[in-house]
């Protein structure tokens, strides 16, 4: 079952990323900073009790006169609308309630999804409390009082948000379809891809703003199997800084890549390999998921018997976090190389859903370490005991050892790489998760 999604909306300056960042806490810090991996974070997993989320920051929007404020509030309060479980409306109980608030409420009211309705800066509940009734004029249920910086009332505020969450993922775990998200950069051909599996125009595929604002989910039958792919295409919008489309293209990834088991990262090959690319592999790569790297336009470009192999070693550069994923160049406009694209999604499945049987994986472990010595400091020496294979989708391994502080990632990436010259695990990243143990256990 994929994280539910929670959307923090409201206008500027109420403290939206304070109170993301009190939430993300340690997580944002944990994360690893993978090249490529976008360092301004906007979302980030969370963990409340027993439940597992991801936490949107729709982030701050600064209107610079009254008729942008609200068209770009509404945008925003609609992107978290379309993408999020929950949403938590943030206001701010020292500017009291402002006519954006209302606005913004009625659209929430609309959308029919949780909301919950957060009060902020409520450094001292009894100087405060007259002032945050106000807010029940909004009409959207009991204002929940908080303060973000001073990190109070934070868990009320969490165990509303997690009374929303569904309650089961029954129908999640009888589809046992493969789901196929296709990512990348606004206007790199996402929706024609799927068109062209399709054989019929289902994605609306134009540059006039907001043809494409829903996540569609999309049926495909290839070879007598069904498949779910999601687009994720990008909001177009003209006039619109770079930036601000970066953040949403982002925050569609994010909530697509959750649901997804493979994911197709596709690349304009006229444009080469940016570095939004990489940050949009990172989210891919971060998750654990299966990844096919797609080079579209393919056909487009004029073409040396040397071309394919410089982009390939450009691609392979640009994403050396990810040396696992599947490289493609296909044509979403001649079809071409497309139908390879479902062996592909087969393959990784197949792979990230495979078990390695102990003793086997011990040999291959026991060969590396004959192979290349463990690395040792001040005399002392990494010993790797035994490894194991805990769990699937993605693989992951717990490696056994006397000190944890002497397993070095280079090492640990070696030892991977053993494990994939044994199994191969193509397109699917592993994951380790190093033990100490005491050498008399």
């Amino acid at each position: 079952m994929s994280r539910p999604i929670v959307a923090i909306v409201g206008r500027p300056n109420v403290g939206k990323s304070t109170l993301f960042n009190a939430l993300a806490g340690e997580n944002i810090s944990i994360v690893k900073d993978t090249p490529g991996v976008t360092r301004d974070r906007i979302y980030a997993d969370v963990s409340w009790l027993n439940h597992n989320f991801t936490m949107i920051d729709t982030g701050g929007i600064e209107p610079d006169s009254s008729d942008i404020i609200l068209s770009q509030m509404r945008e925003q309060a609609q992107i978290a609308i379309d993408t999020a479980d929950v949403i938590i409306f943030l206001v701010d109980v020292r500017q009291g309630l402002q006519d954006a608030d209302s606005k913004v409420a009625d659209m929430l009211r609309r959308s029919r999804k949780p909301v919950v309705l957060v009060v902020n800066k409520v450094d001292s509940f009894q100087k405060y409390m007259a002032d945050v009734y106000e807010f029940y004029n909004l009409g959207i249920g009991d204002p929940v009082p908080v303060s973000a910086a001073s990190r109070l009332g934070i868990g009320d505020m969490l165990d509303e948000v997690v009374k929303h969450f569904p309650e089961d993922s029954g129908e999640d775990e009888e589809d046992e379809r493969p789901r196929v998200a296709i990512v990348g950069k606004p206007n790199v051909g996402k929706s024609s891809i799927i068109n062209r599996l399709v054989g019929e125009n289902r994605v609306i595929v134009s540059d006039i703003a907001g043809t494409t604002r829903d996540a569609i989910d999309t049926e495909i039958s290839h070879g007598g199997k069904e498949y779910v792919f999601i687009d994720t295409a990008g909001l177009r919008r003209k006039n619109k800084i770079k930036e601000e489309l970066e953040r949403y293209s982002i925050i569609r990834t994010v909530t697509a890549v959750e649901r997804a088991d493979v994911v197709v990262v596709v690349i304009d090959a006229s444009e080469g390999v940016t570095e939004q690319d990489a940050k949009i592999a990172g989210i891919a790569h971060e998750r654990g998921k299966g990844i096919i790297v797609a080079v579209n336009k393919w056909d487009a470009i004029e073409k040396t018997d040397k071309t394919i192999y410089e982009f390939s070693r450009k691609v392979r550069e640009t994403l050396s976090f990810m040396p696992y994923a599947e490289l493609l160049f296909i044509s979403a406009v001649t079809g071409q190389r497309l139908a390879k694209l479902f062996e592909l999604i087969d393959v990784i499945i197949e792979n990230r859903a495979m078990r390695i049987q102990t003793g086997v994986l011990n040999e291959i472990i026991t060969e590396a370490v004959a192979m290349q010595q463990p690395p040792s400091d001040r005399g002392r020496r990494l010993k790797i005991y035994y490894v194991t294979q805990v769990s699937v989708k993605p693989p992951t391994f717990v490696v056994f050892v006397n000190d944890k502080e002497l397993m070095h990632f280079s090492y640990t990436r070696y030892l991977e790489n053993k494990i994939r010259e044994a199994f191969g695990f193509k397109g699917t990243s592993l994951k380790f998760i190093i033990r100490e143990r005491k050498e008399k256990e």
